[in-house]
Order: structure tokens, then C-alpha cells, then sequence
């Protein structure tokens, strides 16, 4: 049996991660594992949950995360993991999993003014979205207290693959699923 492919869907807030990411799961055949459903879920049983600040929520959703991940992955799963993935936070819990899995990361980026668009527009329209401090977020950005642009990729030596989503996709998905499915 050959090891399994972690596609690690990563970039700033607002480039079109988790949209890309079950995209390409369901192209390729895969499970997506979304690292804002798995905290939206705990939300959903901590009664009392209040967003923003030092959120105790984030470790734990953190752990749970990767947790999964590891557990479909040395099961021989191919699996698309979707997250922020910042190099500091991120990469140590990433390069374990490199052990099992031929790893690749694909980049999502798109113009900050397109990012902030989508920003808002989900802290409006989804509810669940309130325990991830969308709405922080563009508080910061308008104060200058945040820039999109302050992003810190991961610094593993790791295929990757940068996607432009912001006017569908470039590469397309054709390119991206290849990017997955061939031989590094």
C-alpha cells in the first residue's frame, strides 16, 4: 500500500480556503477536514461560549484537529486538511504527519481587498462564524491593528502549489487535482 496524500489547504482569512479545499476533496474522492467545523462543533457544546480574546477553544479545536488528521492518515486516508496553518503555531504539528504521508500544500491567496469582501460577507450572512472572530478581525484590519498580508507561510521543504482564487481558480482545478494525484 502506498502512502496516503495530506493536501494542506492553507493562506490567510478570506482567500477561499475551505471552499477550495472540499472542492478538491470531492474531485479527488477524499475526506476534507476543516479545522473552523471542528471548532464550531466544540461551540456547539461549551454553553456560555463567548468569542474573542485568549479563546480557550482554540488549543483544544488545535489538538482535535490534528488528532483526526493523524488517525486518517496512518490508516492509509488521503485526506485535504484545511486550516490557517501559520509556520509558528502550525509546523510542529504538521511535520509528524509528513512520516506517513507524501504531503503538499497548496496556497491560497487572493487580493486583500477581495479577502476583506469575503470577510465580512460570511460574518453577516453565517451565523456559525461568530466563534472564529471574523467580525475582531475586521476591527483590526480597519484600525491598522492587522494586515492580511501578515500571513507567515509554512517553512517545510514541501511540494506546494500556489492558487489565486480570486476570480475562480489559477492554476484551475484540473491543474491543482494533478498537483495532488501524480507522483512528486
Amino acid at each position: 500500500m502506498g502512502r496516503p496524500v495530506l493536501a494542506v489547504v492553507s493562506g490567510p482569512p478570506g482567500t477561499g480556503k475551505t471552499t477550495l479545499a472540499r472542492r478538491i476533496a470531492e474531485t479527488v474522492g477524499c475526506p476534507a477536514v476543516i479545522r473552523d467545523e471542528i471548532k464550531q462543533g466544540m461551540v456547539l457544546a461549551s454553553p456560555g461560549y463567548q468569542a474573542g480574546g485568549d479563546d480557550p477553544l482554540n488549543i483544544a479545536a488545535l489538538h482535535a484537529f490534528f488528532g483526526v488528521l493523524e488517525t486518517l492518515v496512518t490508516a492509509g486516508v488521503t485526506v485535504v486538511a484545511e486550516a490557517a496553518f501559520q509556520d509558528r503555531l502550525w509546523t510542529p504539528h504538521l511535520e509528524p504527519l509528513t512520516a506517513y504521508t507524501d504531503t503538499r500544500i497548496i496556497r491560497c491567496t487572493a487580493d486583500p481587498d477581495i479577502a476583506l469582501q469575503r470577510i465580512t460577507a460570511r460574518a453577516g450572512l453565517d451565523p456559525h462564524r461568530v466563534a472564529h472572530g471574523d467580525r475582531d478581525l475586521i476591527d483590526a484590519i480597519a484600525t491598522g491593528d492587522h494586515s492580511l498580508d501578515a500571513f507567515v507561510d509554512i517553512r517545510l521543504s514541501l511540494p506546494r502549489l500556489t492558487v489565486d482564487t480570486g476570480d475562480g481558480y489559477q492554476p484551475g482545478l484540473e491543474a491543482i487535482t494533478a498537483f495532488l494525484t501524480e507522483p512528486a
